[in-house]
């Protein structure tokens, strides 16, 4: 699979996510784990509201999943 393929997968999903208005948890690779509702996101990064918003880079992402 080649990296646009990866790009347009994650795009996708994360895309869904925002326009639904999902509630997602965000696990990071420190184990941490983040909630609240995708408001936007780029190449690198993605912008988390739960109440404040938060940027949270996606390299230290590990897994989101709706919850």
């Amino acid at each position: 699979m080649g990296k646009d393929n990866s790009k347009m997968l994650q795009d996708g999903f994360l895309q869904q996510f925002q326009d639904d208005k999902t509630q997602v948890h965000i696990f990071l690779i420190s184990g941490i784990k983040l909630v609240g509702r995708i408001v936007n996101f780029d190449q690198y990064s993605i912008e988390l509201n739960n109440g404040t918003s938060q940027v949270v880079f996606k390299r230290a992402i590990s897994t989101v999943q709706a919850g």
